[in-house]
C-alpha cells in the first residue's frame, strides 16, 4: 500500500482513524533550519475536528509530538518523525459495518483489493490520515519561509453546492481573515447562506460538497518538469489524493475550453526589468513549469459519503441490505476543514520541487566549474 509522496522532500504517513495514532516520517529535509512545533500545532489546529457546528463533533486536540530529526529546534537532516495520538477513538460506533459495504465509501474496494480492511472509521481512507500531511506541510512551510520568504499559500471555500462566493478581494486575503468565520469563506454575504445550507443538510442527516480555491502568491520561478512531473500534474495528484476530492483545475481550467487561443494566451511584457505576463489565464504554470505569476487552482469535493439516511447496499455475502449508521461523528460538509488540507498538499509539492530545482542549479554550477 503506497503511503509516500514526493521525491527530494518525501513524506510517508502512517496510522488509522481509530488506531493508536496518526503520524508522518519526513525524508530529505535539509539540515540547519529552525522549526517551531508551536507553528506545526497551529496548522494542525485548523484541521482538527470539533471546531464548529459545521464539522464533526469528534473531540481531538491533535497534539503533535516530535520523535526524531530535530535538535534544539533545528533540523538535523535526518528523518523527522511527527505523531499525533488518538484520544477520542470509538471503535464501537462501527460494529454494524463489519460485513456491510457503505455506499460510496472505500469499504468494498479496499476489501476487494486487500482481502481485509480497518472497519472503524474507514482506516487509512479516513480524513484523519491527513494529520500526517498537514504536520509535514507545516514544517515545510517554515523551511520555505527561509528559502523563498515572499511565497504565500492561501486557500478558501469558494462554493458550497450551488452557492458561489463572488466578492473576494484576492489582494487582501490572509489566513487570519479567512479563519475568522467557521466556514473559511471570505465572502461575508455568501458564507451566511452557505452555512445555513450546510446546517439544513446536517439536520436532515445529509451532506453537501463544493469547491475550494487555492492561491500560491509570489511563487518561485522554474518549478516543475516539462513531461511527467509537470508542476500542475503533481499538484493535481496531490489534490486528488485528498479524501472526497473529485476534480482539479489550474488557471482558467475547464472555462478555457470556451475561449479562442487569441483570448486565452498570456502575452509577455517586461516589468521592473522582469519578464512577466499581462494576463494569467495559465494560472502561473506554462509547459509544466512555474513562470512566477500567481498559481491559481480550484479543487472540487463531493458530498461526504457518510449520511444518516437509509440507503440500499449489500453485505460481504452479497445479500441486499438497508443500511443507516447507528452512530458516528462526521462532517456534513468537508470544505471548512479541507482548506488547510489543500494548503498542505500545495506546500508539500512546492517544497519538493523547490529542492529539486535547487539541486539542479547546484549540479549546473558544478558542471560549469569542471568545464
Amino acid at each position: 500500500m503506497a503511503s509516500s509522496f514526493g521525491h527530494s522532500f518525501r513524506v510517508t504517513s502512517f496510522g488509522e482513524s481509530h488506531g493508536g495514532g496518526v503520524g508522518v516520517v519526513i525524508d530529505g529535509c535539509p539540515a540547519g533550519y529552525s522549526i517551531s512545533l508551536e507553528k506545526i500545532q497551529a496548522f494542525l489546529d485548523r484541521r482538527r475536528p470539533g471546531q464548529s457546528v459545521l464539522s464533526t463533533p469528534r473531540q481531538e486536540k491533535d497534539q503533535v509530538v516530535c520523535l526524531s530529526g530535530l535538535e534544539g529546534g533545528k533540523t538535523l537532516g535526518t528523518p523527522i518523525a511527527l505523531v499525533v495520538y488518538n484520544k477520542d477513538a470509538k471503535k464501537d460506533h462501527y460494529t454494524d459495518m463489519t460485513k456491510v459495504f457503505r455506499p460510496s465509501h472505500a469499504d468494498y474496494t479496499t476489501e476487494l483489493k486487500y482481502g481485509i480492511r480497518a472497519v472503524s472509521g474507514g482506516g487509512r481512507a479516513s480524513a484523519r490520515e491527513t494529520i500526517a500531511r498537514v504536520a509535514a506541510a507545516a514544517l515545510a512551510e517554515q523551511v520555505l519561509e527561509e528559502l523563498h520568504p515572499s511565497l504565500k499559500v492561501i486557500a478558501y471555500v469558494e462554493s458550497v453546492k450551488h452557492l458561489q462566493a463572488n466578492s473576494v478581494d484576492v489582494d487582501s486575503l490572509s489566513r487570519e481573515k479567512i479563519d475568522e468565520h467557521m466556514l473559511r469563506c471570505p465572502d461575508e454575504q455568501a458564507r451566511e447562506q452557505m452555512s445555513q445550507l450546510i446546517l439544513e443538510a446536517k439536520k436532515k442527516g445529509d451532506s453537501v460538497g463544493g469547491c475550494i480555491r487555492c492561491l500560491c502568491l509570489n511563487p518561485p520561478k522554474g518549478l516543475g518538469e516539462p513531461v511527467f512531473d509537470k508542476l500542475e500534474a503533481d499538484l493535481a495528484k496531490a489534490m486528488m489524493s485528498l479524501p472526497a476530492s473529485k476534480g482539479f483545475e489550474v488557471g482558467e481550467g475547464f472555462a478555457a475550453t470556451q475561449l479562442f487561443g487569441s483570448e486565452h494566451n498570456d502575452h509577455f511584457e517586461v516589468k521592473n526589468n522582469e519578464i512577466r505576463t499581462t494576463t494569467n489565464f495559465s494560472g502561473g504554470i506554462q509547459g509544466g513549469i512555474s513562470n512566477g505569476e500567481n498559481i491559481s487552482m480550484r479543487i472540487a469535493f463531493k458530498p461526504v459519503a457518510t449520511i444518516f439516511k437509509e440507503q440500499q447496499t449489500v453485505d460481504r455475502d452479497k445479500n441486499p441490505q438497508t443500511f443507516k449508521p447507528k452512530a458516528g461523528r462526521h462532517d456534513p460538509c468537508v470544505l471548512p476543514r479541507a482548506v488547510p488540507m489543500v494548503e498542505a498538499m500545495t506546500l508539500l509539492v512546492l517544497m519538493d520541487h523547490f529542492l529539486r530545482q535547487k539541486m539542479l542549479a547546484s549540479c549546473a554550477k558544478s558542471d560549469a566549474s569542471l568545464a
